[in-house]
């Protein structure tokens, strides 16, 4: 399989834990989206939405958005599976999930902010408290939806949540996010990052890193 990614890129990094996770062997290819690669006629002909990640798989059919991607992963290789058989239980994790792919990562996306930017004259500083303030506000959000006890957001193996989580985390740390408030998150994250798969995913650890 062909993963196209970017070394920063969060959706990028949920898939690569999950591949990492599932034993999948992939071959990262990079696309470098700071200089407008994604852009490219040859890539979005590949994707459409001109983003990443895009997983091409062994017989050529080609898989895009990062939920969709990890959902055909958890079908085809169900060994860890990412999430619970409960459908109550379920839920709970999906919920959190979106809290993180829905309501924090699209409106800190590149596109939003270079769209502010050029439209309503953002400043680069007004670009960080304005990703800093969807972010304290969503993993305040997420904390609060966690059950007490487990070794991590749902259970004592990593799954779909802490996926989605530990990148965007990465981000936080990025921007100068205080994440003093969340304690439980950290421990999650710290927990996460000592595991083979979660460390090989991590961006300085790209090929592209830069």
């Amino acid at each position: 399989m062909r993963l196209y990614t970017y070394w920063r890129s969060t959706t990028s990094y949920r898939v690569r834990i999950a591949l990492n996770l599932k034993g999948l062997a992939f071959e990262p290819v990079p696309v470098n989206l700071v200089a407008g690669e994604q852009c490219s006629p040859e890539y979005t002909a590949l994707n459409p939405g001109q983003g990443v990640p895009t997983l091409v798989l062994d017989d050529g059919s080609v898989l895009t958005q990062s939920l969709a991607i990890l959902d055909y992963l958890d079908a085809v290789a169900p060994e860890p599976p990412l999430l619970p058989g409960d459908p109550i239980a379920r839920a709970h994790v999906q919920a959190a999930v979106q809290t993180i792919a829905v309501d924090i990562h699209p409106v800190n996306n590149l596109k939003v902010l270079g769209r502010l930017k050029a439209e309503h004259g953002l400043s680069a500083e007004d670009g960080v408290d304005w990703m800093r303030h969807w972010m304290e506000r969503g993993l305040q959000a997420y904390q609060a939806l966690l059950p007490e006890g487990p070794a991590f957001s749902f259970g004592d193996q990593p799954g779909l949540a802490d996926i989605c989580l530990v990148p965007q985390l990465y981000n936080a740390h990025r921007w100068g996010v205080d994440l003093t408030r969340f304690p439980r998150l950290l421990d999650i994250e710290q927990r996460a990052l000592q595991l083979p798969a979660f460390e090989a995913a991590r961006p300085e650890n790209q090929p592209d890193a830069a």
